[in-house]
Order: structure tokens, then sequence, then C-alpha cells
């Protein structure tokens, strides 16, 4: 099993974030370079913040994207950095305007299941 653990000055971590995301109205807009643009836009934004995009796709109404950030950033403050920039960039850049709703989906991952993390509870409590 591979070892992702980052680090910055006062934390080991590995957290992951899956957030999922649509466009106002869920229509399917993100085709084409729009696509393309909204892909390049979400890279840059991670570049910027530090974060590392582990996945991304972009469908024709909605976003999946697989990121990992430290711990300093919450789950809220990471999508809002991602829709926020994002959209305000896009539509500075272009014409072909884009909107997302306020609602999002967000799953957390990382390298241990919650029943191995129970069991070196449990096994702590019995070094006692």
């Amino acid at each position: 099993m591979e070892d992702n653990t980052k680090s910055t000055r006062h934390a080991k971590y590995n957290l992951n974030y899956h957030f999922v995301w649509i466009p106002k109205y869920r229509r399917n807009v993100l085709k084409g370079k729009k696509k393309d643009r909204v892909k390049d836009l979400l890279k840059e934004i991670a570049s910027e913040k530090n974060f590392e995009i582990l996945e991304i796709e972009v469908m024709p109404d909605h976003i999946h994207l697989f990121v990992s950030c430290p711990p300093r950033i919450s789950p809220a403050k990471a999508i809002n950095y991602f829709k926020g920039i994002s959209a305000r960039r896009y539509n500075q850049l272009y014409d072909d305007k884009i909107k997302w709703t306020r609602s999002y989906f967000v799953g957390s991952a990382g390298n241990v299941s919650a029943e191995t993390i129970e069991r070196y509870i449990q096994e702590q409590e019995e070094k006692l």
C-alpha cells in the first residue's frame, strides 16, 4: 500500500475529498471548449492553493473532483475556492458565462478504513 502522507510545518496528513457540483439548473453546458476551460481553471486554482488534484472529470451537467488538501483547509472552504474562483475567472475571461448552484456533495477518503481506526484506538486502551 502506498504512503500518500503529506506534511505541513506542524502536521502530517492524508486528507482527500471527493466533491461533486453542478451548473445552475443542472443544464448540459460543460462541453467542448467550456469543459476544457473549466478543467484548466480548476487545475490552476489547485496549484495556487497547494492542493493536489488526484482525479478530475468534467461531465456535461456536473463535475467530479478528487483532491487532497492540507488540514487547515476545511472541505467547505476548499469547495468555495473551486466554485467561487472558477466562476469569477471564467466569467471575466469568456463571454459564455458560467454559474454554479450553491449546493455540492463532499465525501472524504484516506488510506485507512474506519474499522482500522477503531481497532487501533481499542488496541491503545488494551495497552494500558
